[in-house]
């Protein structure tokens, strides 16, 4: 089965930010690491990475109008960051390979989602 891993960033330092300048130069270049073995990872197919949540627009239709927002649609700073689908066993694997994901440890968090046929 095919699972879609959907990392929120949450408080999760990014690089250019001041959070990710006061994190150590091992620690940043470990982070770097952790994100790259995951990606290596057989059943893993990363996505694009994601621009930042304050460059997102959100955009909906009601009664026929068109309203777009600044943002990401879960609100500022809680946006999709990422994602990646992965080919498992099971949930189970799908949790264990979302507990190695660097957000998921860094104030972020990652939301697992089983991939379906469209109906």
């Amino acid at each position: 089965m095919k699972y879609v891993l959907l990392v929120y960033q949450g408080t999760t330092p990014l690089p250019g930010t001041d959070r990710w300048k006061a994190l150590p130069a091992a620690e940043q270049k470990q982070i770097y690491a952790d994100y790259a073995e995951l990606n290596e990872a057989p059943g893993v197919s990363p996505g694009l990475p994601l621009g930042l949540p304050d460059a997102a627009r959100t955009v909906s239709v009601l009664d026929g109008k068109v309203t777009v927002k600044n943002g990401p649609h879960l609100g500022e700073g809680r946006g999709i960051g990422g994602f990646s689908v992965y080919e498992a066993e099971s949930m189970e694997a799908a949790i264990a390979l979302a507990a190695r994901i660097p957000a998921a440890r860094l104030g972020g968090a990652v939301e697992i989602r089983p991939a379906e046929k469209y109906w």
